[in-house]
């Protein structure tokens, strides 16, 4: 059974229910809405052998940064790989295997086959655009975004969730002027496209726009805050905004409130503490008894050996707390991982170790070795992952260990008092 989706592409295995639950499934993905899960539960109902519904269910696992879930894709592959699929579809289901087997470089050179053949294939881009982001391929996300836009009309479904990603990957390429004129683009095609208001919230961070970013994102809090999977990350930028004001009492309510209202162990969130602890500490700030929280919960991933840019955002958890059991112990996983033939082993050894030997010894007030370490990374950095507001933490580490090595008359953190200590103490 082959059908054509909204963008021209053929499925084989849809329904017309089916193809239209899919589509709205698709929609929500795009626009990093809620509702993704049950219109494509939806649609595998009504067409099990429907072929993009298995491949779209398997890349939202795949999207985690969290191991356990990613297995969890497995076996959807499986089921996938039963059915009769069309080249363009097979080519989804080898990208999938691809990445279950940590090789994310083939997932994207099959998604970038898609791309060629197909440039409407907007969840081809939207996956390798994530891939593209998770690995630190800032100039191939460029470019690869750029490459389809001739192909794309505002009349076609999805053409605003394309442009969000063009925003964003001109962000990170510091076109921020046109990054930002993009974004509007976008919004215009479709308010409610939170993903077009993320990559605004990182053009005003990156262009130190602070007041306007405030102001962008209050105004629109309701646009991308409410029914989104990205309202804890968008509290975060909000919060970033009130510590480069110095309103770090404000910055905390909102780690109470919104970035840490439950307390969840959602890698994603996890991510988003750290480091708005951290940037909030280096700043000035107390985060308090917040630090031995968070620390308890990043302390379950510690064996992972999955992702570099966990195991830096967990290391900032730790060394926060003063938590150098937990900190020793992601130590030596990682001095075990960093000899595997995998791409954990590859990050750990070129950045994953290092970073964190660097906050360990910043933590401790060894600001001479932090700062070497740090400085090392300067050319490798991107390799972690993330934005460049995200690997930010690196950078304003190393000025703070810099500052403290030139005023000397400052008191060196103690053991027995928070690793920033010093920071509080002017």
């Amino acid at each position: 059974m082959s059908s054509i989706d909204a963008r021209g592409c053929s499925v084989t295995g849809a329904t017309p229910s089916a193809l239209a639950a899919y589509e709205r499934s698709l929609a929500a993905f795009q626009s990093w809405r809620s509702g993704v899960e049950p219109a494509l539960a939806v649609a595998l109902q009504e067409a099990p052998a429907f072929v993009m519904a298995h491949a779209l269910q398997a890349y939202l696992l795949l999207g985690s940064r969290d191991p356990r879930k990613v297995r969890l894709a497995r076996p959807v592959l499986a089921r996938a790989a039963g059915l009769p699929a069309n080249p363009r579809e097979r080519l989804h289901l080898a990208a999938i295997a691809a990445a279950l087997g940590d090789d994310y470089a083939s997932a994207k050179t099959r998604l970038g086959e898609v791309l060629k053949q197909h440039p409407l294939d907007v969840l081809a881009l939207q996956v390798v655009h994530m891939l593209d982001h998770i690995t630190g391929d800032v100039a191939r996300m460029h470019d690869r975004v750029a490459s389809v836009m001739p192909a794309w009309s505002r009349d076609l479904p999805g053409h605003h969730a394309v442009l969000a990603m063009h925003a964003f990957s001109l962000e990170e390429s510091g076109e921020y002027g046109r990054a930002e004129d993009v974004a509007c683009a976008a919004l215009a095609l479709n308010p409610l496209d939170a993903r077009a208001h993320h990559a605004m919230a990182h053009v005003f961070e990156m262009s130190e726009r602070v007041d306007a970013g405030l102001r962008w994102m209050n105004a629109h809090r309701d646009f991308w805050s409410v029914d989104t999977v990205v309202a804890t990350h968008g509290w975060w930028h909000v919060a970033l905004f009130h510590v480069a004001q110095r309103r770090f009492e404000e910055a905390l309510e909102l780690y109470d409130q919104r970035v840490r209202a439950q307390p969840s162990c959602e890698i994603a969130d996890l991510i988003d503490a750290s480091a708005l602890l951290w940037r909030l500490e280096l700043a000035g700030g107390d985060p308090g008894r917040r630090w031995a929280e968070l620390a308890t919960a990043w302390g379950a991933y510690i064996d992972d050996g999955f992702c570099s840019f966990n195991d830096l955002h967990a290391m900032l958890a730790f060394v926060g707390a003063r938590d150098w059991d937990r900190s020793r112990q992601l130590e030596r996983a990682l001095v075990r991982s960093q000899a595997l033939p995998t791409r954990h082993g590859e990050s750990t050894r070129q950045v994953g170790l290092p970073s964190c030997r660097a906050l360990i010894a910043f933590g401790h007030g060894n600001d001479t070795l932090a700062i070497t370490l740090l400085a090392s990374l300067s050319e490798l950095a991107h390799r972690l992952g993330g934005s460049h507001a995200q690997r930010d933490v690196l950078n304003l580490t190393l000025l703070r260990a810099v500052e403290r090595i030139r005023r000397p008359a400052r008191r060196r953190p103690r053991p027995e008092k928070s690793p920033l200590a010093l920071l509080r103490g002017g």
